[in-house]
């Protein structure tokens, strides 16, 4: 590593879970409005020192020196960077993977260039955060974060603003599945992802009016009240009936594969307040209050995912303070 006598600098980013989008039918000027979580694990670490050129080690490089070419090209860095990719979250898989890892290296070049930079406008030249901002929020602060979807005659311009930002209960977790066998037609879907977004149909009006409300008049509030009974309730109402709308591209059924579904009974029927698919799929999650019913519900979980094709299965806390950057 060439070094030019800068500290280096380790920024730790953690993953999201989606829990849907209020609005996809875009007659009132505006589209999605996403809400979801922040977790503490999985998570993206990377470390990072001035360079006289750019290097990337680790994971996802092809990816994360795309992310450093982009920020040098934009921002007009004259000089480079080394980035050693510590760890990442999964990709493709409804967590956040690629939001955490273009803002944590968009991060650590601003703070070793001493660069006054506006994080939306970094997030918007890194081509993240211009649909859902729960990625961006997730980075900025962490907790349960509920954004405002994007203007339609702004697409592309602006980050959708944060709505609403609570922090998750601190005994509340989330037990996480991701099942193996449905990633293979997941990620093509994913190739295809800016066409079907596209041209996708607009949303029935009731279904947006009924979403809205159940997470203003319900979500929203219980999680204020640290009600999890009533919160789980009607997360896992808002996504199965989002999911009733995703339909056609889940072969006609209200999550992305039958595993899925099967885990999301399991949970819901073995102590889990509320359970979700997050984004896509074929990530899922159930909201419980107590390590003992966590720990059983990743054995349950476990032992479906030995009958259909592997998987990882663990609990995480919430995360309530977003990403960390330290020198070093």
């Amino acid at each position: 590593m060439t070094t030019v006598g800068e500290i280096g600098r380790v920024v730790v980013v953690p993953a999201h879970l989606h829990a849907g989008n209020m609005d996809l039918t875009g007659d009132l000027g505006r589209l999605y409005g996403t809400a979801g979580f922040t977790i503490e694990y999985p998570r993206t670490v990377i470390e990072a020192v001035k360079s006289d050129k750019i290097t990337v080690r680790g994971e996802d490089r092809e990816n994360a020196e795309r992310y450093v070419r982009a920020f040098t090209e934009r921002f007009n860095v004259e000089g480079g960077i080394t980035v050693n990719v510590k760890e990442t979250i999964p990709k493709h898989l409804g967590m956040g993977s690629q939001t955490a890892l273009a803002l944590s290296i968009g991060h650590a070049l601003a703070e070793i260039y001493n660069l006054s930079v506006d994080r939306e406008e970094m997030a918007i030249a890194l081509g993240r955060s211009d649909i859902v901002a729960l990625g961006f929020n997730s980075f900025q602060t962490g907790g349960f974060i509920v954004d405002g979807g994007y203007k339609m005659k702004d697409k592309g311009r602006r980050v959708p603003p944060c709505l609403f930002r609570y922090p998750i209960p601190e005994d509340w977790l989330f037990v996480v599945c991701i099942p193996h066998k449905p990633i293979p037609e997941i990620l093509k879907i994913k190739e295809n992802e800016e066409e079907i977004l596209n041209t996708l149909k607009p949303m029935p009006e009731q279904m947006s009016d009924r979403l809205s409300r159940i997470m203003l008049m319900q979500v929203m509030p219980a999680i204020m009240e640290h009600d999890i009974k009533t919160f789980g309730k009607y997360i896992t109402a808002f996504n199965s009936r989002l999911g009733g709308f995703w339909s056609g591209f889940q072969e006609g059924n209200t999550y992305c594969d039958p595993v899925v579904e099967a885990g999301i009974n399991i949970l819901l029927d073995k102590g889990a307040y509320g359970a979700c698919q997050t984004c896509w799929g074929p990530t899922f999650y159930g909201i419980v209050d107590n390590g003992a019913i966590a720990r059983k519900l990743v054995e349950k979980l476990d032992d479906l995912l030995e009958k259909e094709g592997g998987g990882d299965v663990f609990y995480t806390p919430g995360n309530n303070e977003g990403a960390t950057i330290r020198k070093w």
